[in-house]
């Protein structure tokens, strides 16, 4: 079932109806789970911290101020960078299947276009920070560069993996998010595949936190160390783009990490046939997974790390897990053979 029925192709009318629901409704997921998540996080380290509803308050009232273009920056790089991140943030919930639906653009973009449309918004926030001509937000775009270039090694060799032995099983093309779906990893391997492919959902676990900016992988917005660092000289509705982009690309990735690994539903299970039922099912245990996803990649490794350096991270991700996620490709591989 997809977001505007079984009718394909789609036209422009539906793609835009559908492209408005899916930025709605991944704005207020975003949001919420961000406030779950400040909320869970300050309970586990003995805190009250701020209610659920904060993210919603810290919108409104960054949208409702003026925002400040620095002396020295480039003005209008300085502004567009922020629209630019949110859309295309936006942009990466129409190619991701969310709410136990297929994806709005399905045939349209694949795994492949993933990788690229995950890097964008990242590259806003280190052409926002040169642009401002602060040299906190210079250092910080510096770091934001090392980090991105770090975590997409092993992103890709845990996506490449998962494809590649799908592959193995059909001529449909693997990288496609139905094909996955249709082909889950955990019912075309062995032991040794389950094995590797636990492997591999742990490097996208630990990708994660890297690819939302979270501790211990907010390197480049050290507040202690740089002042902010990328988003020093931002603020009023320029902010507030940014904040948006970062909790709707925080969903779209967590989302990602269900529709590799988890990209069952529940209404076949419980043998629901009604649409309106189905709909409704699916998108909560959606929902369950995806806060779950959260939970043990976001939650409890921020709550649980201080922040690393940057060689430090540079290393967990160029060395350790791109070699782990390679562990557990080979471990598919071996599964096949034996």
């Amino acid at each position: 079932m997809s977001w505007l029925g079984n009718s394909y192709p789609l036209t422009i009318a539906a793609i835009v109806v559908g492209s408005i629901i899916l930025a709605l409704l991944g704005t207020f997921f975003g949001l919420l789970y961000r406030g779950i998540d400040r909320k869970l996080a300050a309970h586990m380290q003995g805190r009250i911290g701020p209610p659920i509803i904060q993210p919603f308050r810290d919108v409104r009232k960054l949208l409702a101020k003026e925002s400040i273009i620095p002396d020295g920056g480039v003005s209008w790089l300085f502004q567009a960078c922020p629209f630019i991140g949110l859309v295309v943030s936006i942009s990466l919930l129409v190619y991701i299947p969310v709410f136990g639906q297929r994806a709005l653009l399905e045939g349209y973009g694949d795994l492949i276009l993933i990788l690229y449309l995950l890097i964008i918004p990242c590259l806003t926030l280190v052409v926002g920070g040169f642009a401002s001509s602060s040299p906190f937000a210079t250092v910080g775009a510096q770091r934001e560069m090392v980090i991105m270039m770090s975590y997409e090694f092993p992103l890709a060799v845990a996506i490449i993996a998962i494809a590649w032995r799908i592959s193995h099983v059909t001529d449909i093309n693997p990288f496609i998010f139905s094909t996955v779906a249709q082909y889950p990893i955990w019912n075309q391997v062995g032991p040794v595949g389950v094995v590797g492919s636990l492997i591999l959902l742990f490097t996208l676990l630990v990708v994660t936190p890297g690819e939302v900016a979270k501790v211990p992988f907010d390197i480049a917005e050290a507040e202690t160390e740089i002042a902010g660092g990328l988003l020093v000289e931002y603020s009023g509705r320029n902010l507030g783009l940014f904040y948006l982009a970062d909790t709707i690309k925080a969903f779209a990735m967590v989302s990602l990490v269900v529709a590799l690994f988890f990209p069952y539903n529940l209404s076949p299970v419980i043998g629901i046939g009604a649409a309106a039922p189905v709909v409704v099912v699916d998108a909560l245990f959606f929902l369950l997974k995806v806060f779950l996803v959260m939970f043990i990649s976001v939650i409890l490794i921020r709550t649980a790390m201080a922040r690393f350096k940057i060689s430090q991270a540079s290393y967990i991700y160029i060395i350790a897990m791109t070699s782990i996620g390679l562990v557990g490709l080979i471990l598919l591989h071996v599964d096949m053979i034996v």
